[in-house]
């Protein structure tokens, strides 16, 4: 394991590279909206006017928008506190034809994978036969997202990263037509320089390789014409909305999906990105705590569709979707025998439906024993909320996972000011003592759990591109419930008294930081 080091390279690069150049620019656009609010103190009465009746206006239009009351409040306090600004920024976040083209783009492209995401009647079937209220969850993936539910699947969780990585290395030396990677975060050193290798290798073999990460990356990891490196080595590479130096809510929806797709028969997911730390390659926060999962069969069809969406969605590319499906029936490898069901499934911040908080409050709803949770961030919306103090209000065993040593200290301070609100109703919080929890997982009553990269955040929840699988009566259930055991045994519980030491300044700030939270 290497400690992370800060070196004069990289803090040259970022001074004189593409960062400092978006960043400067951003800052010129700042100081041209500053100097023409200057510019209005002239007109102030006619100003005071026009912003109280305009104040007026978009705060009854707030609260008639069918949001969360979270985020109502989180905009309301700036309209009323800086009227003037606060109107302007509702308005300009509102008027976002890049948000509205991408969301039209993104609609045509799901609508082209439609037809090879068809719902097989008899599993629904077989579902509601085990459980009338678990077949309820599944007709609501396909009617209201899209995504099937799936038998003759197979799954391995993986209670670490480096975990994942041992098999993902030697799943992808495997691959015979293609390999697909959609990530949040890619970073150059052992992980990625290793994958890296194999995949240059599967192309010289002729294996269709397809990369595409978020276009955050170019600003910090990696550099901007990196694609351009990747296309040398025959790898096709696509950037999903890179930094741009320009003020735009567009750029707010990030592609924080983790998807690795293996000739159409073999699927990854969850916490882990390409980077070293996620696999204690490299120290950042302690003991680097992160979960995957692996399905090999029939729903890895939808992991395939949800990629192709997101590459489609830029150019609108025309694909032969049906050379991408494994042939059926997949014959399983010894050992690796399908059980129960697996419903792959993706959210969009482009449309108003939320599915992955939906899977999260189905689970808490419907439990009858016990919901366990692991999540590196907690911001809540009073739905969330509610459905986590009321289940544990109702006799459920609800005990969540949060890092000891947190990523970024505001998030842990807000994530401490819903602690004693979840205390009172009777939920259990435990910190990690080695350092940082990354895991996005729930699983309940020992049949159902699910795993992928929604964070309990409003960022997560709201405003990113991001995907999960839920697994239901499958054998990967008793993995993860066991593996939430043996976490447990390494985390400190959180108690009221705890709460009631925290620093005076750390319990206001987050209570004032809680008030912006959802535009954060």
């Amino acid at each position: 394991m290497q400690k992370h080091e800060k070196h004069p390279r990289k803090l040259f690069r970022i001074i004189f590279g593409r960062t400092a150049f978006v960043l400067l620019f951003l800052t010129i656009q700042i100081l041209i909206l500053m100097k023409a609010f200057t510019w209005l103190k002239d007109y102030r009465d006619a100003v005071y006017i026009v912003s109280t009746l305009m104040s007026a206006a978009v705060i009854i239009y707030i609260f008639n928008e069918p949001i969360d009351s979270s985020f109502k409040l989180a905009w309301i306090v700036p309209v009323l506190v800086i009227p003037v600004f606060g109107v302007l920024l509702y308005i300009f976040v509102q008027v976002q034809f890049q948000t509205k083209l991408l969301a039209k783009r993104l609609h045509i492209s799901i609508g082209r994978t439609k037809p090879y995401l068809v719902q097989d009647e008899s599993v629904i079937q077989e579902i509601k036969e085990a459980s009338v209220r678990g077949s309820r969850l599944a007709g609501y993936l396909k009617s209201c997202a899209g995504f099937p539910a799936y038998k003759d699947t197979y799954a391995q969780y993986f209670p670490l990263g480096e975990d994942k990585f041992q098999v993902l290395m030697e799943e992808l030396k495997k691959a015979e037509h293609f390999i697909f990677m959609e990530y949040f975060i890619v970073e150059r050193g052992y992980m990625w320089n290793s994958i890296l290798e194999v995949l240059a290798q599967k192309v010289k073999e002729g294996v269709e390789v397809r990369v595409m990460y978020d276009g955050m990356c170019c600003l910090m990891l990696l550099p901007y014409h990196y694609p351009r490196e990747l296309e040398k080595l025959g790898i096709k590479c696509k950037m999903f909305s890179p930094i741009r130096p320009v003020l735009s809510t567009y750029q707010n929806n990030r592609d924080h999906r983790k998807i690795v797709v293996i000739d159409g028969h073999t699927a990854f997911t969850g916490g882990v990105n390409l980077a070293d730390e996620y696999i204690n390659r490299k120290e950042r926060f302690g003991h680097w705590k992160d979960t995957a999962v692996m399905l090999k069969g029939a729903a890895v069809k939808s992991f395939t569709m949800m990629f192709l969406q997101m590459w489609d969605v830029k150019d609108l590319e025309e694909e032969d979707y049906q050379s991408y499906l494994a042939k059926e029936p997949f014959a399983f490898p010894a050992g690796q025998e399908p059980s129960g069901f697996a419903i792959p499934y993706g959210d969009s911040p482009m449309d108003r439906e939320r599915v992955g908080e939906q899977v999260y409050m189905d689970i808490l709803n419907q439990a009858k024993s016990y919901v366990h949770i692991m999540t590196p961030y907690l911001i809540l919306d009073d739905e969330m909320k509610n459905a986590l103090s009321y289940a544990a209000k109702r006799g459920i065993d609800v005990k969540i996972i949060m890092p000891h040593i947190p990523d970024k200290k505001y998030a842990y301070l807000l994530a401490r000011t819903y602690y004693p609100e979840l205390i009172d109703a009777g939920v259990q919080i435990f910190e990690y003592t080695p350092g940082f929890v990354h895991a996005k997982v729930f699983v309940s009553d020992d049949e159902k759990a699910t795993v992928g990269t929604i964070n309990l955040d409003f960022r997560s929840l709201y405003l990113h591109f991001e995907c999960g699988v839920y697994l239901y009566r499958n054998h990967a259930v008793a993995d993860i419930e066991k593996d939430f055991q043996e976490t447990l045994k390494k985390c400190q519980p959180v108690t009221m008294e705890d709460c009631k030491n925290y620093s005076w300044i750390g319990r206001k700030s987050g209570r004032l930081l809680r008030l912006i939270a959802p535009l954060m």
